[in-house]
């Protein structure tokens, strides 16, 4: 448990594993494609793996994330510790589960892409520890009520598309929630009849 804690003491300050603007298209690419080179060089794990919790692949062409977990077991020493993913100035049409799978995200940049559905954003309400999030630039920012859909599903962001979430924010997305959101209909059972 020491080396591990240890190591993810120097992963939380290491630089981000750096792919943007390496015009790549499918994640299994970034196994055979060398990342960026930092100020500050990533530290490697005694059996070889990266210890950051970082990832940059914005300005590239991805359009899925067929292969993403697998891809960040090979590359870093502890994947689950995962907290900052930059997926911007890609092209995504929709936010993938697989991002959901990573419960110590705390930080989404996915402005810039493709992303069409507003409740698209439903998905990444399992993400407990999620306090910063990115989408304008998408479609779906030109969908009415945006920001207050955003903050209503997700009421843990303390920062939205660069800005600060304020309280007049918070009281608005509940507004607009209890406006907009129709309540679940119970089904009754057959022996409550």
């Amino acid at each position: 448990m020491n080396v591990r804690w240890d190591c993810c003491k120097i992963s939380l300050q290491a630089p981000p594993l750096d792919y943007s603007f390496r015009g790549i298209s499918f994640i299994q690419d970034l196994l055979t494609e060398q990342p960026r080179a930092g100020l500050k060089v990533i530290k490697h794990s005694a059996g070889g793996k990266l210890l950051t919790q970082a990832v940059r692949l914005n300005n590239n062409t991805i359009n899925e994330l067929t292969d993403f977990a697998s891809t960040m077991e090979q590359l870093l020493e502890y994947p689950d510790e995962l907290s900052w993913v930059d997926l911007s100035f890609n092209d995504l049409p929709t936010i993938d589960p697989v991002l959901t799978m990573y419960p110590n995200l705390r930080a989404l940049n996915l402005h810039g892409n493709s992303i069409q559905s507003l409740s698209e954003v439903d998905k990444l309400a399992v993400l407990p520890h999620l306090r910063t999030l990115t989408l304008h630039g998408n479609p779906i920012e030109e969908e009415k009520g945006y920001r207050s859909y955003v903050l209503s599903v997700l009421p843990q962001l303390k920062s939205f598309d660069f800005s600060g979430v304020t309280k007049q924010d918070r009281s608005t997305a509940t507004f607009w929630r209890r406006m907009n959101v129709k309540p679940k209909k119970v089904k009754k059972r057959r022996d409550d009849y």
